[in-house]
């Protein structure tokens, strides 16, 4: 088989493509250049492109550089700024796996006449009764990221690879040190790519939006606090807010962006019975009933009863109620949706969807 191996500059897509060398497939390095300005983290930084060129030169691939800036652009940065001038809270890494490797980059893949595209994700593709293939956790829970990938539909999954899913990734980094790769103990990324550490998230959004500077008050409405920039507020946020010591823990329960204003208050304030989700992706059939339910990157899913609803012209969402009161989410992050399948090697929990807070 001809694949397209994304080499972000990490240890995992280094061994991913290294892995699908050793099982006798064709393959073919290519990093995405997504970003053109400033960056100094991640995959978008001049070090991860020099650092996936030298890995695929140590694993005697031919290596490309494909120039998305402008995808980039339309579907992930600009969508990001809106969003958070709008008071929503946006995953720019969910958008960039949507519309970027598993869209943009799979069909230049299958234009260059390539099988498939592999990337490094620690996420594994099954295949169910039926034939049709679906995305589980991978082996190492700590490092899962099914999350990320749950906008991959069956289509999609026909011509896509997860080589190190069934690694953990102590296994991945042993992988690499045999095979003297530069990326064995590089350390992972954990930060938006766009967004420099010494510059920060409001920096980068002063310079595209207007931001405007909030009161902070409590469940009273007595002023306790400000805000340099009301957009930058997310809900449940709790850090960088600047108020007062010696007073029990206090979170953003709300933000009114028409006045400017973030209420705080406890724990128990944060906490709902259900919520609506929008912009559904499916990885196949529409479902509903009781699913295992994961609101964050790294969080536990958690159960709860999912039904469909319909608007106007059929326009569905998806109403979840908690099992147990869940702490709420910002709007317009991703929620994804497990439930258990019957696959060729067994019983598995699989994404059957997700979609965004409404």
């Amino acid at each position: 088989m001809r694949v397209l191996a994304a080499l972000s500059g990490g240890v995992d897509s280094s061994v991913a493509a290294a892995l699908l060398g050793e099982d006798g497939h064709e393959v073919v390095a290519v990093t995405m250049k997504l970003w053109g300005g400033e960056s100094d983290t991640g995959c978008c930084s001049v070090s991860e492109v020099e650092d996936a060129r030298r890995a695929a030169a140590q694993l005697n691939l031919d290596h490309h550089v494909f120039n998305f800036g402008e995808e980039f652009e339309e579907h992930v940065v600009g969508p990001y700024v809106a969003d958070h001038a709008a008071g929503r809270t946006p995953n720019p890494c969910v958008e960039c796996n949507r519309h970027l490797k598993f869209d943009v980059l799979l069909r230049r893949a299958e234009l260059l006449g390539y099988d498939a595209v592999a990337t490094g994700h620690h996420a594994r593709v099954v295949t169910l009764l039926d034939g049709s293939r679906r995305i589980a956790r991978g082996a190492d829970s700590a490092k899962d990221q099914s999350y990320v990938l749950y906008t991959l539909t069956a289509h999609e999954l026909d011509r896509v690879l997860l080589p190190i899913g069934a690694l953990t990734k102590d296994q991945v980094r042993e992988r690499a040190a045999a095979l003297q790769l530069r990326t064995a103990a590089k350390p992972d990324s954990q930060d938006v790519c766009f967004i420099t550490r010494a510059a920060g998230r409001e920096a980068f959004l002063e310079q595209r939006i207007e931001l405007h500077p909030g009161r902070i008050q409590d469940e009273n409405g007595t002023t306790v606090g400000t805000v340099s920039a009301v957009e930058v507020v997310t809900l449940g946020q709790r850090r960088g807010l600047h108020l007062a010591g010696g007073a029990a823990p206090r979170y953003v329960v709300d933000v009114d962006l028409p006045t400017a204003t973030v209420t705080v208050g406890g724990p128990e304030e944060l906490l709902c019975d259900e919520l609506e989700l929008e912009n559904l992706v499916w990885a196949a059939e529409e479902c509903e009933g009781v699913m295992n339910l994961q609101c964050s990157a790294h969080g536990a899913a958690l159960p709860a009863t999912v039904s469909l609803q319909f608007g106007e012209q059929d326009q569905a969402t998806v109403r979840v109620q908690w099992h147990e009161p869940h702490r709420r989410i910002a709007t317009a992050q991703s929620v994804v949706m497990y439930a258990q399948r019957e696959t060729t090697t067994g019983t598995e929990q699989v994404v059957v969807g997700g979609g965004l807070v409404r």
